[in-house]
């Protein structure tokens, strides 16, 4: 008899209710025929979470929200596969890949065990604050609700242990984001300011760190790149990079808390449309900054908006010049995050690079901005299962501005149009000229970092090159069909007009 069977009827769920199991830990597990014999000190916890989804096809809604035809789209997919086993004869080593990636993936998604690294389990109960994962149907600032859902999670945890494992892990570029939850990445960036000796060195109260880091959290906006978890995983390269270099052994603890906290607050209230639209848009930052770095001036005023409060302001205890010198640190270094100047700074960087002195205040400035720029363009030197993800978040991004300026009447920006911008070809150019060429000017002074981030990104080059070429035979053979097609259409309908004026028509004038 079937495993599901049995459990349906333990619990008298119907053929087409969902079931959940649970293990005594309190972790999502597949029900199979595999599973461990339970007892009555270790008993399963087995739960009906949806009811008859016959009628109500699970994930039809959400595929409604996107405009997907699930039904039309599971057809095209198994005539694609015919059509692929045709062709080949077997079915190609790349598919069993995807099916095993899409396995993987669905396992991940069915255990929450990689989630209990913080010492706590998952609250796994449907609470009432549940946020709409698409942006289109979120408001841009964060509800008062939302916040405070999150803020309550975060007090919770904050006190809690973080394991080593954890801690080391944080160190690395190989860091996966999309594991943790925005209140976990409170208590993350709170373990960085921690173990960088910010707290005792700086005499940063702990309730202090906690509600600076709730407020950067509140003003980063419901957007689909430019947000708190983009914020996060600038943040934590920059820790990263902190390590891998040894730089606490070379730059003092000011500069330090200036990389760190500059990468935190980079992208305050960033709404999701660049320095180029604000400018043709005439926007209200544009006005104010004078076209000057508008959103980069926007995110250090948000910034210092929030260290003048008072129960937020991390620098408090700090005398008058340090809070002098970090200021202007944190202004430097989120201005050199605009990509205008990014020839600029990387031309300084490549010219003091030969003679470079860590005792040089110059030299470690400009050091100090190659790497919040390296920070924040450093998605691609992760793995490609979280660097791919913040791709397609990046280009939701830019395909909706380049909508809104079509609307508007103003100059479409031509990397952000999604009529001419592809996936691979939106990498490939910018990783060539953009990543790369920084990556090695930066590795030229620290070697170690050759295997940490030049390496995946010259992998990543390959992985979009490939996509590249793929995509042009792939747009090369559809243009070969569709002209086959409609020859075989002319074709046949010369046929039926000779058909329909009888044979009469075929026979030819004789005068």
């Amino acid at each position: 008899m079937c495993v599901c069977y049995l459990f349906r009827s333990a619990a008298e769920a119907g053929p087409h209710d969902i079931l959940k199991l649970y293990n005594p830990k309190g972790n999502i597990i597949n029900i199979s025929p595999s599973l461990e014999p339970n007892s009555p000190n270790s008993c399963y916890k087995l739960e009906v979470v949806a009811a008859d989804c016959n009628s109500d096809p699970l994930g039809a809604e959400l595929a409604g929200a996107l405009g997907f035809d699930l039904s039309s789209m599971e057809k095209r997919l198994q005539s694609l596969e015919k059509k692929i086993l045709f062709e080949a004869g077997e079915t190609p080593a790349v598919v069993y890949e995807m099916k095993k990636q899409v396995d993987s993936f669905r396992e991940k998604l069915e255990s929450v065990e990689h989630l209990s690294w913080l010492g706590l389990f998952k609250d796994l109960s449907e609470g009432t604050h549940k946020p709409s994962p698409f942006y289109h149907k979120r408001t841009l600032r964060k509800t008062r609700e939302e916040c405070e859902h999150v803020r309550e999670k975060f007090l919770q945890m904050s006190s809690l242990e973080v394991s080593e494992e954890v801690r080391q892990y944080l160190k690395t570029p190989t860091f996966d984001n999309w594991q943790w939850e925005d209140a976990e990445i409170m208590v993350l960036l709170q373990v960085m300011y921690t173990d960088l000796d910010f707290i005792a060195t700086f005499n940063i109260e702990p309730e202090v760190l906690q509600q600076f880091l709730f407020e950067v959290y509140r003003r980063y906006n419901n957007i689909p790149f430019h947000n708190f978890k983009h914020c996060f995983c600038v943040t934590q390269m920059m820790y990263g990079l902190i390590w891998l270099t040894d730089l606490r052994s070379k730059m003092d603890s000011v500069d330090l808390l200036i990389m760190l906290t500059s990468a935190v607050c980079h992208d305050l209230d960033h709404t999701g449309y660049n320095n180029v639209y604000q400018i043709n848009a005439r926007t209200e930052l544009a006005l104010r900054y004078n076209d000057i770095s508008p959103l980069e001036n926007h995110h250090c005023a948000v910034a210092f908006e929030i260290l003048e409060r008072t129960d937020s302001n991390i620098f408090r205890n700090l005398s008058v010049d340090q809070y002098k010198r970090i200021r202007e640190g944190i202004i430097k270094c989120i201005l050199a995050t605009d990509m205008t100047r990014h020839n600029e700074i990387l031309s300084k960087f490549k010219f003091i690079l030969p003679a470079f002195d860590f005792t040089n205040k110059d030299h470690r400035d400009v050091l100090m901005m190659i790497l919040i720029k390296v920070s924040d363009i450093s998605n691609e030197a992760r793995p490609m299962e979280v660097a791919e993800p913040w791709l397609d978040c990046l280009l939701q991004e830019f395909y909706n501005q380049s909508d809104v300026e079509k609307l508007e009447g103003l100059p479409v920006t031509p990397f952000m149009d999604r009529d001419k911008v592809t996936k691979p070809s939106s990498q490939t150019g910018f990783i060539r000229f953009v990543l790369l060429p920084l990556f090695i000017e930066l590795a030229n002074l620290f070697p170690c970092l050759e295997h940490h981030i030049i390496d995946p990104v010259r992998k990543a080059l390959d992985y979009y090159t490939e996509m590249e070429k793929a995509l042009e035979r792939e747009k090369k053979n559809w243009a070969q069909s569709e002209n086959a097609a409609k020859s075989k259409e002319v074709a046949v309908g010369r046929q039926d007009s000779q058909t329909e004026a009888g044979p009469e028509a075929s026979k030819p004038d004789i005068q």
